[in-house]
C-alpha cells in the first residue's frame, strides 16, 4: 500500500486553494442579492449548467455505493439507480420548458404558484424544512460517511478529523461565493474527478492480484458479479434489482437528484438557465453523462476489489484501525485506493476531495436558498433585505454544514441511507409528474403523500414494521400503494384550488393537455379564454417520444462500453450501432418538439 508524500500533499492543497480562490472571487457579486447568490442571476449558461449538475452527483458516496451493490450482489444491482434515467429524461423533454417558464426562484415557490390558500402557504414552509434541511441534510450526511471511509483507509484519520477537515473548506467557499462559486468550482472539480476516477480504475486492474482485465474476469467470483442483466429465471434477484426500479421505483419514488417532475438542485439549475433551450440542454447532457460516462470506472474498481479484499474480513484485517461497525463492502473502494503510486494518490484523493466539495456546496446552496428564501423571508421577515437575507443564506448554510457532519458520525453505510431516502419518498413521484397537468391535485393532496410516505417509513424502519418478514423492495411497493391511494383520495374529497390561481398558473407555464380541460371550458364560459398552446399540439407525446429516445441511446451506450470492457465485440458493435441510431433519431425528435 502507497503512503502520502509531500508531492501528494502538494496535488491536493492546490485543489484547495483554486476552489477557495473561485469563492472569494465571486463572493463580491453573490453578495448583491438572492438571485445572484442562489441562481448566479439567471444568466448560466447550458454547457456550464450540465456540468455543474454532474459534478453534483459525482460525490464521494457514489462510488461507494457502486462498490457496496456490485460486490454484495452483481453489476446488475446498479439497476436500482440506472432506472432513474427514465425520471431524468421525462425532466429533460417535459419539465425543463415548464420550470424554466414558471420563473420561480426555488422549485418551493412553485407551491404557491400552483396551489392557493393556507394549505399551500403552510406547505412551501413546511417543505423548506423538511427538504432544506431534514432530506438535505441526509443527503450531505451519506457524503461525509464516505469521506469518513476514505479518511479512515487512506490516512488512517478518526472520523472526527475527517469531518472537521472536509467540511471547513468546503463551507468556507459556498458561504462566500453562493451558487457563481459552485457553478464554476463544478467545471474544475468534475474534471479533476473523473481523471481520478478514471486513474483508480486503471490502477485497481493492473493490481498484482487482479492481474489485468484478463485476469479479472477470468476470477470466479468476479465472473458471478459481471452481468449487465438480472438472472431472468431468477425472481428473488430479478425482481427487487430489475422490475421495481423499471416498473415502479422510478416514477413512484422521490429521490434528490431523481425527483420524478424534476426539483431540488436539478430545478434550481433549469431556473439559472438562460433560455429554455439552455434548461433542457443542461439536464440532458447532465444525464448522458451520469449514466453513460462515469459508472464504469468506478464498477471496474468493484470488481477488482473483489479479487484483493474478497471478503469483510480481509477488509477490516487490512484496515485495523477502523472500528468494525464502519466496515462494511462500501469501504472497498477508498481501501483500493491505498494502492495507487506516489503523485496519482495525491491526484485521486484530490479528486475525491473535489467530488465531497462538488455535491456538498450544492446541497448546502440549495438547502439554503429554501431556508431562506421560502421560510425566512416568506413568514419571518417579507420585509427583509436583499443583503439580510444574503446573510441569513450564509449563516443557515453552515448551520446545515454542522447538522450533516453530526449526523454522519453516526451512519455505517451509503446503501442504508439510500434505502432509507427511497422508502421516505415512496408514493409521491407520481403526484409530482402529475400536479403540472391535473387540475384537480391541489396542496392537501401533497400534505396527505407528504404526511403518509414518512409515516410509511417509520413504521417500517424504526416502528414495528421494522421487524416485519419484508424485503425492502416489498416495504417500497407496499409504500408507493398506501401513498398514492391516500393522495388521490384526498384529490378528490378536498375543496380544489382557487379558479383563479388554476388560470393564471396555465397562462404562466403552459401545460396543456386534458388535464385542464375543465379549466379550459370554465375560462371560456366566463369570457377569459386561456389562449396558451392555441394552434399549436401538445407538447407531451412529442416529449415523451423524446424521452424514450433518449434513455434508448443512453443505456446502449452503457452497455455497449460494458462489452468492450468486457471484449465482446459483436454485442460491442450492436450496441453502438444502435446508441447511434437512437441518438439520430432523438435529434430529429428534439427539432420538431422546439417547433410546439
Amino acid at each position: 500500500m502507497s503512503t502520502f508524500v509531500l508531492f501528494d500533499w502538494l496535488i491536493v492543497a492546490a485543489y484547495f486553494a483554486a476552489v477557495l480562490a473561485v469563492g472569494f472571487w465571486a463572493a463580491r457579486q453573490a453578495g448583491r442579492s438572492t438571485s445572484q447568490f442562489f441562481l448566479s442571476g439567471r444568466s448560466m449558461p447550458w454547457w456550464l449548467l450540465g456540468v455543474s449538475m454532474v459534478a453534483t452527483t459525482f460525490s464521494t458516496d457514489t462510488p461507494n455505493l457502486v462498490a457496496d451493490i456490485t460486490r454484495t450482489g452483481s453489476v446488475a444491482g446498479n439497476w436500482m439507480w440506472w432506472a432513474f434515467l427514465l425520471t431524468g429524461m421525462l425532466t429533460v423533454f417535459v419539465y425543463a420548458r415548464l420550470w424554466r417558464r414558471s420563473g420561480v426562484l426555488t422549485d418551493l415557490e412553485f407551491y404557491e404558484l400552483r396551489y392557493s390558500g393556507r394549505p399551500a402557504a403552510f406547505l412551501r414552509g413546511f417543505r423548506a424544512v423538511y427538504l432544506g434541511v431534514f432530506f438535505n441534510v441526509m443527503v450531505m450526511a451519506t457524503v461525509t460517511l464516505a469521506a469518513i471511509k476514505i479518511g479512515g483507509a487512506i490516512f488512517g484519520l478518526p472520523p472526527l478529523t475527517t469531518v472537521v477537515v472536509a467540511s471547513s473548506v468546503t463551507v468556507i467557499f459556498s458561504t462566500a461565493g453562493g451558487f457563481r462559486a459552485v457553478v464554476l468550482t463544478d467545471f474544475l472539480l468534475f474534471i479533476v474527478a473523473m481523471t481520478g476516477s478514471i486513474a483508480a480504475a486503471v490502477v485497481a486492474v493492473g493490481h498484482p492480484d487482479v492481474g489485468g482485465l484478463d485476469g479479472l474476469f477470468a476470477n470466479p467470483a468476479v465472473r458471478e458479479r459481471m452481468a449487465l442483466l438480472p438472472d431472468f429465471g431468477d425472481t428473488a434477484t430479478l425482481v427487487p434489482l430489475f422490475l421495481v426500479p423499471l416498473a415502479v421505483q422510478w416514477w413512484a419514488s422521490w429521490y434528490p437528484g431523481a425527483e420524478p417532475g424534476g426539483g431540488g438542485y436539478v430545478a434550481q439549475r433549469m431556473l439559472a438557465a438562460r433560455t429554455e433551450g439552455h434548461a433542457i440542454g443542461a439536464t440532458l447532457f447532465f444525464n448522458v453523462a451520469h449514466y453513460a460516462l462515469r459508472p464504469w470506472p468506478w464498477i471496474l474498481v468493484a470488481l477488482a476489489s473483489i479479487a484483493v479484499f474478497p471478503d469483510l474480513e480481509s477488509l477490516q484485517k487490512a484496515f485495523p484501525a477502523i472500528e468494525p461497525a464502519a466496515v462494511r463492502h462500501d469501504l472497498a473502494y477508498p481501501a483500493m485506493l491505498t494502492f495507487l503510486p506516489v503523485g496519482w494518490l495525491g491526484l485521486v484523493v484530490g479528486s475525491l476531495a473535489a467530488a465531497y466539495m462538488s455535491t456538498v456546496s450544492t446541497h448546502l446552496n440549495w438547502g439554503s436558498s429554501y431556508v431562506t428564501h421560502d421560510f425566512y423571508r416568506r413568514f419571518i421577515r417579507p420585509a427583509a433585505s436583499e443583503r439580510e437575507l444574503v446573510r441569513v443564506g450564509r449563516l443557515s448554510t453552515l448551520l446545515l454544514m454542522v447538522l450533516s457532519a453530526f449526523l454522519a458520525l453516526r451512519l455505517e453505510n451509503a446503501l442504508q441511507a439510500f434505502q432509507i431516502l427511497l422508502q421516505i419518498g415512496a408514493g409521491t413521484g407520481l403526484l409530482f409528474i402529475l400536479r403540472w397537468f391535473w387540475w384537480r391535485i391541489n396542496a392537501w393532496s401533497e400534505i396527505v403523500a407528504m404526511a403518509v410516505s414518512f409515516g410509511v417509513a417509520l413504521w417500517f424502519y424504526v416502528g414495528p414494521g421494522r421487524d416485519a418478514a419484508l424485503a425492502d423492495w416489498q416495504r417500497l411497493v407496499l409504500g408507493v400503494a398506501i401513498t398514492t391511494a391516500a393522495w388521490l383520495t384526498t384529490s378528490f374529497v378536498t375543496r380544489p384550488t382557487d379558479e383563479t390561481r388554476l388560470r393564471s398558473f396555465v397562462r404562466l407555464t403552459r401545460p396543456g393537455g386534458p388535464g385542464w380541460a375543465a379549466v379550459a371550458r370554465r375560462a371560456a364560459a366566463d369570457g377569459e379564454p386561456l389562449e396558451s398552446e392555441t394552434g399549436k399540439p401538445w407538447a407531451v407525446p412529442t416529449g415523451i417520444l423524446a424521452m424514450l429516445l433518449g434513455c434508448a441511446a443512453v443505456y446502449s451506450a452503457l452497455f455497449g462500453t460494458g462489452a468492450w470492457i468486457y471484449g465482446r465485440t459483436g454485442l460491442a458493435l450492436g450496441l453502438t450501432a444502435a446508441a447511434i441510431g437512437a441518438g439520430g433519431a432523438l435529434v430529429r425528435v428534439w427539432r420538431r418538439l422546439a417547433e410546439i
